[in-house]
């Protein structure tokens, strides 16, 4: 797998740049994600933040409250509206979750990760050799960018 790796938004107003490889790639089927997503699961390339950037445009940004004391950024294309990266725990985190889709070469994807297989879609059929967590993973460290 080479890099860089370039992405972005639908209609091309924003524009990102992944300089190394990801931690992880992971699925997330919860019921949240499903709505998020309009799909069966949504899916996240875990990248160092010191490896991502924008290279155009200036996304918007939409904080969700995702516990009664979590937080994630999602920045989004605010012409088109898609979805770019998530960013758990705000500016400070050390990783971006890249929504794999926008990437222009989705080729080299495959999640290795699946967690919240309990609200998984019947009809969707995990890996066997796949990593599979019943809801969310006691520890995150998985996510961590290794030093």
């Amino acid at each position: 797998m080479s890099f860089p790796r370039f992405g972005g938004c639908q209609c091309g107003a924003v524009r990102y740049k992944i300089a190394g490889p990801p931690v992880t790639v992971y699925a997330c089927h919860c019921t949240e994600c499903q709505t998020q997503s309009g799909s069966a699961f949504a899916m996240a390339a875990v990248i160092p933040k010191e490896s991502f950037r924008f290279t155009k445009g200036s996304p918007a940004r939409w904080t969700r409250q995702i516990g009664p004391d979590r937080k994630t950024d999602c920045w989004f294309c605010a012409a088109c509206g898609t979805r770019v990266v998530h960013v758990p725990g705000g500016e400070a985190s050390p990783i971006r979750n890249v929504k794999p889709g926008t990437l222009d070469d989705t080729s080299w994807l495959a999640p290795a990760i699946h967690y919240w297989t309990r609200s998984a879609q019947k009809w969707v059929a995990i890996p066997g050799d796949a990593t599979r967590h019943e809801t969310q993973p006691e520890t995150l460290s998985w996510m961590a960018p290794k030093t």
